[in-house]
């Protein structure tokens, strides 16, 4: 079974986007590269031409990878049940309190392709992720990580 890619609306249209530029905008740039790259002679040590077939190379393996997100795609559902019950979901965002570092920190919870710590967007996969996802608002949430057993509060759950 093939392995599905959690995603919100949003993150599925930027992808169908990308797709649409690499298959029309981005092919034509390439195969103009390697057209020019041709015209410039002996095919064995032209480094154009060389350079040329890698970025198509890359191309078509990067619009293979977003063929294969958006046909295993599963929209993420955001649905006020889940809101108005204060339970952690994917697509949610979450505030929560460090509880031996009393600290507080805002996550939102997303589908491993829009995962990006650096912006407190955790996947759904990760740790964190795993063990938040169906608790509610004030309970207490024990996280494995590889210093020790970190403890959260959950302080608010919003879509």
């Amino acid at each position: 079974m093939a392995k599905e890619f959690k995603l919100t609306r949003e993150r599925l249209k930027e992808l169908e986007e990308e797709l649409n530029y690499l298959k029309t905008t981005r092919e034509k740039e390439v195969a103009e590269q390697i057209k020019e790259a041709r015209s410039f002679g002996d095919l064995s040590e032209n480094s154009e031409y060389d350079e040329a077939k890698n970025e198509q190379a890359k191309l078509y393996g990067r619009i293979a990878e977003v063929e294969n997100i958006l046909s295993h795609a599963v929209v993420i559902d955001e649905s006020a049940e889940q809101e108005r019950a204060g339970v952690v979901g994917l697509g949610c965002t979450v505030k929560v309190r460090d509880l031996d570092l009393e600290e507080e920190a805002t996550y939102a919870i997303v589908g491993s392709q829009e995962a990006n710590p650096m912006e407190s967007r955790i996947s759904d996969d990760s740790p964190f992720g795993r063990a938040m996802l169906g608790k509610h608002i004030g309970q207490t949430v024990e996280v494995e990580a590889p210093v020790g057993t970190i403890r959260f509060e959950i302080l608010s759950v919003e879509r």
